[in-house]
């Protein structure tokens, strides 16, 4: 198994305002790591309560020696706003401020802990400082419910944590014909991003050293394996053994001081010509292995894959929104059996990218549109490498991160489902749904200039995501907004 995405390891600090109990504060984040711990997590309590700066540094020692990057500040009674919020901006890591409700009646007579307004002055502190933390949605709880929070926690912290030390390898410029993947790179290095762009020749410079590796039918073997009946054209995949076996090693020989890393690369039309198969295939298993591989040299794609795969912990993939659902196709198998009209449906595609265990039935097979310009007469060969089939029905959530042209980062985040329609085209490929997508499409997508890939995560973690963009500081997160909730760009008397 590759480790390419981060571990997150919690330390809870309580804090106490010097004219309020100190042990309330003790008892409650007490209270607080044991329910979090009951429900499975894993967190180091700090034993410093923090009521004044020299305690800050004690509890930022015990926090170092543990070996913590993500920081929880429990405000177990009001706090003091300075020194709790000038741990957060020492400590190297994400960190989330929240608060502890009152227990009952009988703690109102004289161990009342005023957290609710502790948190007024934190964020206000916090304000000051220009930082960015994590705030539950209604950040004031009892134990099991900052527990609760805690967990939520987690994902958004591995977002922040593997983007301060990703590195992304791109090769070759973006293709001249999808000028939409290229976007100013520099939001990404101030969000501690590192990024070696490299020349095509650079690639198979590499592919070509690795000609006969002794490691290729060891993993020749494993694809086999993994296709199974899907096994079409088994004479390609020595050719992408090889190619695999080249993306591994170089991560592992260039990633330097980062701990993580992601690809942007060229796979055409170039590629099929002088390596002789199409990458795709090969761009899935490294899906599967946690290091996205972005087609077409879209760096802002392969990070905001990376983000998936630190969100939900499982492989993400990258498609285009692509094309419309045909009138009979949604008449004959969509209306009246889904919630969705027309307009709501789409069709998600990519040449053969998506990992194995997101279609229905993966095959092995060859690009059509590149085999009409590279291969009309013959049978294919330097066009077979994807892997098509219909992608598997279920909960998704669509997402980007995407740079203006202005240089400023925006997002946006809309939750779906794949139906259990059959496709009747080529290409990893679905039909996706997303409430008030029409809308959507056009005062967002198109509205704000957001090129045709959009990061898949399997699932509905849109909470996370978007919780995520806040830490980093995108300022510009846009949904799939209700019926009667109009875009700024949407005419009221459409």
């Amino acid at each position: 198994m590759y480790d390419n995405i981060p571990k997150v390891k919690l330390g809870l600090v309580a804090t106490s305002r010097d004219c309020f109990p100190i042990e309330l504060s003790r008892t409650r984040r007490d209270a607080v790591v044991k329910a979090y711990r009951e429900a499975g997590g894993e967190i180091f309590k700090v034993e410093t309560v923090i009521e004044n700066e020299k305690d800050v540094l004690q509890a930022e020692k015990e926090l170092q020696e543990a070996g913590c990057n993500a920081l929880v500040v429990f405000l177990g009674n009001f706090g003091p706003e300075g020194p709790e919020t000038m741990l957060a901006q020492r400590f190297n890591g994400p960190a989330m401020f929240v608060a502890a409700a009152e227990e009952d009646v009988a703690v109102l007579a004289s161990s009342r802990g005023d957290a609710f307004c502790g948190m007024l002055n934190a964020s206000y502190s916090l304000g000051l400082k220009g930082m960015n933390v994590y705030i539950p949605e209604y950040p004031v709880g009892t134990c099991d419910e900052v527990a609760a929070m805690i967990a939520e926690f987690v994902p958004v912290a591995a977002v922040r944590i593997g983007l301060s030390s990703l590195k992304v390898f791109s090769f070759g410029p973006r293709p001249y014909d999808f000028l939409a993947c290229n976007a100013p790179i520099k939001p990404l290095f101030d969000l501690g991003i590192n990024i070696q762009e490299n020349s095509e020749l650079d690639l198979f410079a590499a592919y070509k050293a690795h000609a006969n590796d002794p490691r290729i039918p060891a993993v020749v073997e494993d694809m086999a394996k993994e296709l199974g009946e899907g096994n079409k054209m088994p004479g390609i995949l020595p050719r992408l053994a090889q190619y695999e076996i080249t993306l591994l090693d170089w991560a592992e020989e260039n990633k330097g001081a980062a701990k993580y890393c992601v690809f942007a690369n060229k796979c055409w039309p170039a590629f099929q010509t002088e390596f002789g198969f199409v990458p795709c295939y090969v761009n899935a298993r490294m899906a599967s292995k946690l290091i996205p591989v972005s087609c077409e040299v879209d760096i802002y794609g392969a990070v905001t894959e990376f983000i998936i795969c630190c969100v939900t912990g499982a492989a993400p993939t990258i498609l285009d929104i692509n094309n419309t659902v045909p009138e009979d196709m949604y008449e004959e198998h969509i209306r009246g059996k889904y919630d969705y009209a027309l307009g709501e449906t789409f069709m998600g595609f990519h040449c053969g990218n998506t990992p194995a265990c997101y279609l229905r039935k993966p095959e092995m097979k060859y690009q059509k549109i590149m085999k009409r310009s590279l291969e009309p007469d013959k049978e294919p060969d330097i066009t077979r490498g994807t892997l098509e089939g219909d992608i598997q029905d279920g909960p998704i959530t669509f997402f980007r991160l995407q740079s203006t042209a202005d240089a400023k980062l925006q997002s946006y985040i809309a939750q779906g489902e794949v139906l259990p329609v059959e496709t009747k085209s080529f290409g990893g490929i679905g039909v996706f749904a997303i409430d008030e997508m029409a809308r959507f499409y056009r005062h967002v997508l198109v509205a704000k200039h957001y090129p045709h890939h959009g990061g898949v995560a399997f699932g509905h973690v849109g909470k996370a995501l978007f919780s995520a963009m806040q830490l980093l500081g995108v300022k510009d997160i846009a949904f799939n907004q209700p019926k009667g909730m109009l875009y700024k760009t949407e005419n009221p008397f459409a």
